[in-house]
């Protein structure tokens, strides 16, 4: 499947996935058209408690409360299973949902699953409509979009 571009509807899908909040795991399914009306930050990540990974998701927890603010609502991906985003979750204080993508098909349907490599880091933002508005797609895998570009991104769609 070819990455979808800005001004392209957001391919729809549904994945289990956890939330660790005050040291409880809630397990939910995740559909991308149960949050129409909301904007979304998608970030798919190669996987978890990976030394850049950590640093991504890290950084996008700390920016959690302005995207709230501004009505987003922020999911990580990644091909792992729901207890290893657990140990993720606990252990880098992760408290937004994480989906587990086990057979690819949602990075397959993004465009970011590549071979050899397994998943390409990328960030979708999805505006309330469904509508991707700003996408980042890496080659390498090393260098992740700032949370700060991203609400500045979300910004311009509240």
């Amino acid at each position: 499947m070819s990455i979808p571009e800005p001004g392209d509807t957001a391919p729809d899908f549904s994945l289990p996935g956890l939330v660790v909040r005050n040291g409880t795991r809630t397990d939910d399914e995740y559909a991308l058209s149960a949050v129409i009306g909301r904007p979304l930050v998608l970030a798919f990540y190669p996987g978890d408690a990976t030394p850049v990974c950590t640093a991504q998701l890290c950084s996008y927890q700390e920016e959690l409360d302005d995207f709230t603010d501004l009505g987003a609502v922020v999911w990580g991906v990644s091909p792992q299973a729901l207890d290893s985003h657990e140990d993720f979750a606990r252990g880098a204080s992760l408290s937004f949902p994480l989906l587990s993508d086990t057979g690819g098909d949602v990075a397959r349907a993004y465009g970011v699953r590549a071979p050899g490599i397994g998943l390409r880091r990328s960030v979708f933002v999805i505006d309330a409509d469904g509508i991707v508005r700003w996408r980042h797609v890496g080659l390498v895998g090393l260098r992740f979009p700032k949370a700060e570009t991203i609400r500045e991104q979300v910004e311009q769609l509240v």
